[in-house]
């Protein structure tokens, strides 16, 4: 593990020198966000699946309005014959969280890797870069000790803050819209279990507030560029979709 963490800070180092000329002491930061876009495009293959699988669902909407109308009240039945009806076409429910699952380990390497104090036994260099004034291995609480709310390092995370609100806003208003388009009840027969989870849907974007306030600033900076990557991702592959299910649609 202390050999692939090593080999992996080794690749930001490198990728900061490449940045250097144009980004200067902010280097590693373009680092991790250029890191983050390359992730994203190794996943968006699977971005691309979910988005016609996502279609599929939407087209078998009529169908499962009928088995709504043959089953009547009898939910067990019918959520049984939905599942049925996913495979016999081999619709997936869930397809559309295999992106966001993908990125985690992204995620996770870069969470541990800024918040170790040395990396193979020797002093964690990486730890001494910043974005701007924030040093990318503290975290929200750091930079509110040092200079409060509104000092230099903490003028960062408002920056970052204004951006995960301006995404989310955008996110939690086309997930309304979406659901709105949707018939009121399609929602629970097209994924069953998951109604709940639905209704809860369009405030999901708004806990990247809470991720990036307490991770390092360089998970923070990932978080930040996957989820805006994101918003603009589902646009584009989702845009001629307004009736499609909205699963999963805030952790894509």
């Amino acid at each position: 593990m202390s050999t692939f963490m090593s080999a992996f800070a080794d690749l930001v180092e490198q990728l900061a020198d490449l940045l250097r000329p144009l980004f200067h002491d902010s280097a590693a930061a373009a680092a991790i966000i250029l890191f983050t876009a390359l992730v994203r495009l190794l996943v968006h293959p699977l971005s691309r699946a979910a988005a016609r699988g996502q279609r599929a669902r939407a087209e078998l909407q009529p169908r499962i309005a009928e088995l709504r109308k043959k089953h009547g009240k009898d939910r067990e039945t019918l959520q049984k014959a939905v599942l049925e009806l996913h495979a016999q076409e081999k619709v997936s429910p869930l397809s559309g969280c295999l992106p966001s699952l993908l990125q985690m380990p992204a995620f996770f390497l870069l969470y541990h890797l800024f918040s170790s104090s040395t990396i193979g036994g020797d002093a964690n260099a990486l730890l001494g870069h910043r974005l701007l004034a924030a040093p990318l291995g503290g975290r929200w609480a750091d930079a509110l000790g040092d200079g409060g709310l509104i000092g230099a390092p903490g003028l960062v995370y408002l920056g970052l803050f204004a951006v995960v609100t301006a995404v989310a806003t955008f996110n939690y208003r086309r997930t309304r819209r979406t659901m709105a388009a949707a018939s009121p009840t399609a929602g629970d027969e097209q994924l069953p279990g998951l109604a709940s989870v639905n209704r809860f849907m369009p405030f999901l974007s708004f806990f990247t507030l809470f991720t990036v306030a307490v991770v390092p600033l360089a998970a923070a900076l990932y978080v930040v560029t996957s989820t805006t990557w994101s918003a603009v991702e589902r646009a584009v592959l989702y845009r001629d979709m307004p009736g499609a299910a909205p699963a999963a649609a805030a952790l894509a």
